[in-house]
């Protein structure tokens, strides 16, 4: 395929081989190819592939959505759908503009069809991204807000943190994914325990009837993971997204293992089993009544079908687009049509 055999090596050699450059050039190359509509037309009749669902009651256009972290602030939004996913979600936006942590702080294992990275939620903070939604005007696609703690928030002031980001994006967000699962901000994990979290969710739940959905990590045990379903029950959460990236290392290629002890959260195939596994798990506790996003590890059609088996109302891709490109959305857009 031109994408693997071509555009990815080229991608793969930008910057000296730095993922992270490679990362903004394709973004900045997206957010030019915006302002330009009949281009933009043409690739959504190339990559487009309707397979209509309607979710916590959201009508989506297909099943197959961009994760969080892949356009953190919004930059090249009308290109997403153009390349045939169905919704974007932005983010993860925190209150408080920051740089994230130092470079270099993504690392590409290739023989894994993964990534490590330890990004910390570097971006231009809740306001500016209020800011360019506001100039975008209405969309005609669902967009999900992943909305985090500030760095420099301490853990004890989380909930006004995230209540703040709540309120300036609330008027442009038809869901908020609530993060509090990415491994790479001090403490933010802690959130995840039932104390914490009811907390949290009472105070976003008080201030309207947004859509609200939880993502988890994929390193919880199962009795952590019900203590969390139960607290989301409890507040009428609309959904789950499972999962974040993982601490663990588990799965990797041999020849990636001089990259293994690189902190960070670990995305890409390794995470393709255990990602399914709590998609599976959570459905089942809940008895099919919470509708979960499945993200993790899908690199082909076959695990996108899977993830839907296991649960999942909706998918998200990131580290699946990284290595196998727009093509991968066309054909899982497909797949699900074929059996719908």
């Amino acid at each position: 395929m031109f994408y693997t055999r071509v555009l990815r090596r080229a991608l793969f050699r930008l910057g000296g081989g730095d993922p992270e450059i490679a990362h903004e050039r394709t973004l900045r190359a997206l957010t030019l190819l915006s302002r330009h509509p009949r281009l933009i037309s043409a690739l959504h009749r190339h990559f487009g592939a309707p397979a209509p669902r309607t979710v916590f009651g959201i009508h989506f256009p297909n099943r197959v959505g961009l994760a969080a972290g892949m356009d953190k602030d919004g930059t090249a939004l009308p290109a997403w759908p153009a390349l045939g996913f169905g919704f974007v979600e932005v983010g993860t936006v925190t209150r408080h503009a920051q740089p994230g942590n130092p470079r270099p702080r993504v690392f590409r294992l290739v023989d894994s069809e993964a990534i490590i990275n330890r990004m910390g939620f570097n971006n231009a903070g809740a306001d500016a991204l209020a800011a360019r939604l506001h100039a975008l005007g209405p969309l005609r696609f669902p967009l999900g807000i992943s909305i985090g703690k500030s760095r420099a928030t301490p853990v004890d002031e989380a909930v006004e943190d995230y209540l703040a980001s709540f309120r300036t994006l609330r008027p442009y967000a038809d869901y908020f994914a609530i993060n509090i699962s990415s491994p790479n901000t001090p403490g933010l994990r802690t959130l995840q325990d039932r104390a914490a979290l009811d907390a949290l969710l009472g105070a976003l739940r008080a201030e309207a009837t947004a859509r609200l959905l939880v993502k988890i990590a994929p390193d919880l045990t199962d009795h952590a993971i019900a203590d969390l379903l139960d607290v989301c029950a409890a507040h009428n959460v609309d959904g789950v997204i499972a999962t974040n990236t993982t601490l663990s290392r588990d799965g990797l290629h041999p020849a990636d293992a001089p990259l293994a002890p690189e902190p960070g959260g670990l995305s890409g195939h390794p995470l393709t089993t255990r990602a399914r596994d709590v998609v599976s798990f959570v459905a089942k506790e809940t008895s099919g009544t919470l509708p979960i996003i499945g993200v993790g590890g899908i690199h082909t059609p076959d695990d996108a079908l899977r993830m839907f088996d296991a649960g999942a109302s909706l998918i998200q891709l990131y580290t699946g687009l990284i290595y196998h490109g727009p093509g991968l959305i066309r054909r899982i857009n497909r797949a699900v049509a074929m059996l719908a």
